[in-house]
């Protein structure tokens, strides 16, 4: 596989000249480089009126691998081929390298590019791109290619700060202006270089005994005013030692080339491997999507949610582009107007900023009233007012930027969980949540730079069960969930949000306007059957982050849970497909060493129905403990609950075959259920403060079924709970 690599532009603040007068003194060697051994002059040309300058020159290479890489290939440096060609007419340098030592096995092609800058005479641009092509190495091929690219990026701004070294060094020797090339001192500048040129060492970017004079002013230094520069992405004029408030967001030059200095003053740090993905993915969009792209945070944003990896990050941006044409979400700012209901019901809004400026949002889903929005205005009404706070989130983290002066790209969101219960786990709320995940997901990727999840309840874990699988590992890294009042103090909000801009319902000082929710009455329902309200949509996926098991009478299901340290939370979700079943949560009190037992069953995928891990021989209070009785659910039932665990080690959550017809001879008994279930462990990292609060009775089993319980508590102590 070809590894390519392309730079922004890097711009001096210096004239053409002078940076070239730089650039040659890393030759023959280069202090600053040490990997750079030194190089000779194969051959070199000028033309008549010494306008152009060839030189071709072969570079030493210091190899930088492992000692045991180095000993297998039995070299200690490396070879490459540079040319590099000067036109002082056009002012350009144009330098095409590649490797001499092992182009056989590997092809390493790089080209460089000096330029007078388009909108200021004085100062010089540049660009460069390779290519890696590694196609045998004794075995090595992808540590070699690893070796190669790591020492290719690390040493790319190295480039760039020899240069500027160099130039410092002119300067304090008093060299401040080098005269650009003129037709009337061409002749004489030649026969100079061809003088030079017969010893062999002369350097290439410069002809040697260039007449290079000293323009001395103010000390010895040059004085020039400051041009204004169109930056490419920022649309408008900027003064280069201006803040980031003058930039504007409008792209007004789409073509134009990106520049390094414009990366980090408005989209952040980033590596030259990451500017080059950069680059890449806004050239090819350029050159497929003609007229108007989007704006280069949005690109980066992409980008970073595939981890840099330019065709997932191309394939993620191109079906939102799609997305967002066939709904017409550029124009949502301007058309989107929230129906009066969504006004006063829906609990959300924007409230000031956080401590590093990112714009911050209230939510307060414990006072939402999930099922009469749904039913009063419905899900795509509701879907299109996150979507119209999403957009407002990012014209907010632009005009943050302007602001600031530093690059803000995501937004901080409090969710408040005061008052949530077992109303907000109504199916089609859930459903209508999942799908608002889905699409902000797909189409709003690294939009979030903290969620911060205050007064959770013993509830939560439930919620969290349902919706966090839908939630990638990205955005779960962001996530601090606060129970109680541990959100207060040291360690809380004040972390992360001024003091002055805490809500007052959160026990801060700053009032907030936003809408406190409460129930939406019946009269303004427009959907009243919840069939109707739940049928025909059903998340991508939902069903493949389930598992199905089939439990007969003598072989109960069972799934192992590994507890990695205390206060971890167990959760889990399940409906009953078929049959009654109990369900039991258990704790193994020693290692379980033998192999799980495989219940094969015929018609079923896969061919096994159930496992199970406990030795049957294992008994109660021994060898294993029952965390809470056994729980009967019924034909149909949907059990969501979770369990705050006081030790680490292992644990069993258990599913066995009731026959509530036992005392009744029944010929249509299929003595058989079936299962569908997810579960997850929550590490106790992801929480802050004291977990009791997040623990619910009974182990947050469905208040709908805890009647069931005592049905069956009398069988609970009587033998193992294992098949």
């Amino acid at each position: 596989m070809v590894q390519k690599y392309q730079s922004p532009v890097r711009i001096y603040k210096y004239p053409f000249e002078l940076v070239m007068a730089a650039y040659e003194k890393r030759f023959p060697a280069c202090k600053m480089i040490p990997v750079f051994l030194g190089c000779e002059i194969l051959s070199q040309s000028v033309s008549d009126d010494s306008a152009v300058h060839v030189v071709e020159r072969r570079c030493f290479l210091a190899i930088d691998a492992p000692y045991l890489l180095k000993k297998i290939v039995g070299v200690e440096q490396v070879s490459f081929i540079q040319k590099n060609s000067l036109d002082r007419r056009s002012r350009t340098l144009s330098i095409e390298a590649h490797n001499e030592s092992f182009s056989n096995r590997v092809l390493i092609h790089e080209h460089c590019f000096y330029s007078v800058h388009p909108d200021n005479p004085g100062w010089t641009c540049f660009e460069q791109d390779a290519s890696l092509d590694v196609k045998s190495f004794f075995g090595f091929e992808s540590s070699v290619e690893k070796i190669a690219m790591k020492q290719y990026t690390a040493n790319i701004k190295k480039g760039k700060e020899v240069i500027d070294f160099y130039i410092g060094e002119l300067l304090a020797e008093g060299l401040a202006h080098v005269p650009p090339w003129s037709s009337d001192t061409g002749a004489v500048q030649a026969s100079e270089v061809h003088d030079g040129a017969s010893g062999g060492t002369t350097r290439s970017g410069l002809a040697a005994g260039e007449d290079v004079s000293v323009a001395v002013g103010s000390g010895g230094r040059s004085v020039s005013s400051r041009p204004r520069l169109v930056r490419a992405g920022s649309g408008g004029s900027l003064d280069l030692g201006a803040s980031a408030a003058n930039i504007v967001s409008e792209i007004e030059d789409p073509a134009a080339k990106l520049d390094a200095d414009y990366i980090q003053r408005c989209l952040g740090d980033l590596t030259p491997f990451q500017e080059s993905k950069l680059v890449q993915l806004r050239k090819w969009l350029l050159d497929t999507h003609k007229g108007k792209i989007p704006k280069d945070a949005h690109i980066l944003r992409f980008l970073k949610a595939r981890d840099f990896n330019t065709e997932k990050a191309r394939e993620l941006l191109c079906r939102s582009l799609a997305w967002r044409k066939l709904h017409n979400v550029d124009r949502l700012l301007s058309t989107h107007e929230p129906s009066a209901v969504l006004q006063k019901y829906f609990p959300g809004g924007w409230h000031y900023h956080d401590k590093d400026g990112r714009p911050l949002y209230i939510l307060r889903l414990g006072q939402m009233d999930v099922k009469g929005l749904v039913k009063s205005v419905g899900y795509e009404s509701i879907l299109r007012h996150v979507l119209s706070v999403n957009e407002e989130g990012l014209r907010l983290c632009e005009e943050s930027t302007r602001q600031r002066g530093h690059p803000v790209t995501n937004c901080t969101c409090i969710i408040d969980l005061e008052g949530l219960s077992m109303r907000h786990l109504w199916r089609p709320g859930i459903k209508s949540l999942l799908r608002v995940i889905e699409v902000i997901t797909a189409n709003y990727p690294e939009t979030m730079g903290f969620l911060l999840i205050v007064r959770a309840p013993r509830v939560f874990p439930v919620l969290w069960t349902l919706v966090s699988p839908f939630i990638d590992d990205r955005t779960r890294e962001k996530f601090l969930i606060y129970g109680g009042k541990d959100y207060q103090g040291v360690g809380g909000l004040v972390d992360y949000i001024d003091k002055t801009f805490i809500p007052d319902f959160l026990d801060g000082d700053c009032y907030c306007g936003v809408s406190e929710g409460g129930m939406v009455p019946k009269s303004a329902y427009v959907t009243s059957s919840e069939e109707e309200v739940d049928r025909g949509w059903t998340p991508d996926g939902l069903e493949s982050i389930y598992h199905t098991a089939y439990i007969v009478n003598d072989f109960a299901h069972e799934v192992l849970i590994q507890v990695p340290q205390k206060g971890s939370v167990i959760t889990w979700d399940f409906d009953i497909l078929k049959g009654d079943v109990t369900f039991t949560l258990l704790r193994c009190r020693h290692a379980l060493v033998s192999p799980p037992h495989e219940h094969r069953m015929a018609g079923v995928a896969g061919g096994v129905g159930s496992v199970q891990f406990l030795d049957k021989r294992w008994t109660v209070g021994i060898d294993v403990s029952i965390v809470d009785p056994p729980l009967v659910c019924r034909d149909g039932d949907s059990i969501q609950g979770s369990h705050v665990t006081s030790w680490a080690g292992s644990y069993v959550l258990q599913w066995k075959f009731f026959d509530s017809a036992k005392n009744s001879f029944d010929l249509l008994s299929t003595h058989r259920s079936k299962v569908m279930y997810y579960t997850e462990v929550l590490h106790s990292e992801q929480f802050r403060g004291s977990m009791t609060s997040l623990q619910s009775s009974h182990s947050s089993f469905s208040q709908l079924s805890l009647t069931n319980t005592s049905a069956y508590s009398s069988v609970t102590h009587s033998s193992c709970p294992s098949r």
